[in-house]
């Protein structure tokens, strides 16, 4: 077993053994790194040219009924500033966006109840009814069945549901009792089922984290099949008992998206924020290493800070038209253009250049 032919295979069968993931993270040299950086991007490029999608992102509630031990507006956490979005305050980030080229929306919040069906599915659809060229995402953690089916014929079109880990050993120790590993990778499924365009996704060096956990996830994602992956370096927040765990390797970051992007050479794979936090240049160094999606803040100004679940958040006090500038010079600077389409998932690695 080597490097270069666990790369060389995941390349052209677009999968590999718990085994050879696991040896090819705890071996892989820097020139070996380079050349799976290489082939990431040239899978990229072949798919999606140099474009890279934007997604609005709209930050709706702080609230949490949860108390995951690394989240910064976990439950039990009292020094969280808590808020949440008004119909009206939603709508409007919606028209700001809008009018800056956005063709996608991001709703994301904690597990709060306050938002119910019958609220969401009324937000859902008026955004619908206003932005019909738009697509929307939801990203509002585990809903059930019926919740997820209600917000879907409402008109949303995709759901971000970040599975963790997919160790369920790993999972207890990340989250508390009342979670549910099995209910996590169920809700999943079912948002496959409904018919959403599915995000999964995973923490990168999280406390007790192992090169085998992550190649149980590198394995439940060709298993889920989902049409995104948000990964992202761990960060710790002052006010949970991970506080002091050291954040997440960049470098290790960027070898997992080049994997991912090999394994499914049409995923939507963002290049994150926590990838900016933990280096200036993260976002730019995502894209080069096979990711072509950002998601720049759409959130009112004055809340940004306040949805706070690691520390040193970048682009807090930025205004979105700044943020969307600074971004797209910075993706000009490496090659690349950011572009107003939906950025559909388009399966069968068709060419979404040419649609």
């Amino acid at each position: 077993m080597n490097c270069i032919d666990i790369i060389e295979k995941i390349e052209s069968e677009h999968s590999a053994s718990k085994e050879e993931y696991a040896f090819l993270l705890k071996n892989i040299s820097a020139g070996e790194r380079e050349l799976l950086r290489k082939k990431a991007q040239k899978t990229a490029l072949n798919v999606f040219g140099n474009k890279v999608f934007i997604r609005g992102l709209i930050e709706i509630s702080s609230v949490c009924k949860n108390d995951c031990r690394y989240c910064g507006i976990r439950k039990s956490n009292r020094n969280a500033v808590r808020y949440r979005l008004t119909k009206e305050q939603i709508l409007e980030c919606c028209k700001n966006g809008y009018g800056l080229g956005f063709r996608t929306f991001v709703l994301q919040g904690g597990e709060d109840g306050y938002f119910t069906d019958e609220v969401m599915t009324d937000i859902v659809s008026t955004v619908r009814k206003e932005y019909p060229d738009c697509a929307i995402t939801l990203s509002l953690g585990e809903r059930g069945y019926q919740s997820f089916k209600k917000l879907f014929e409402a008109g949303a079109n995709r759901y971000l549901l970040r599975h963790e880990t997919a160790d369920m050993e790993h999972y207890n120790k990340l989250h508390p009792n009342e979670m549910s590993f099995e209910r996590r990778r169920q809700s999943l499924f079912w948002l496959k089922e409904i018919g959403y365009q599915t995000g999964a996704g995973f923490m990168v060096g999280s406390p007790y984290q192992t090169f085998e956990t992550l190649a149980e996830d590198l394995i439940f994602i060709k298993e889920l099949n989902p049409e995104m992956c948000g990964i992202g370096p761990f960060i710790p927040h002052k006010d949970t008992e991970y506080r002091n765990y050291p954040s997440g390797s960049l470098e290790l970051t960027l070898t997992l998206l080049s994997i991912i992007r090999l394994l499914k050479p049409d995923i939507l794979l963002p290049a994150t924020t926590a990838l900016g936090t933990v280096d200036a240049k993260g976002r730019e160094m995502g894209i080069l290493h096979g990711a072509n999606v950002v998601m720049p803040n759409l959130s009112p100004a004055e809340h940004r800070a306040d949805y706070s679940l690691y520390d040193n958040k970048i682009c807090t006090g930025d205004e979105a038209a700044e943020c969307i500038k600074c971004l797209s010079g910075r993706m000009k600077s490496i090659g690349y253009q950011i572009v107003t389409d939906r950025g559909d998932y388009c399966p069968n690695e068709r060419k979404q250049k040419d649609v």
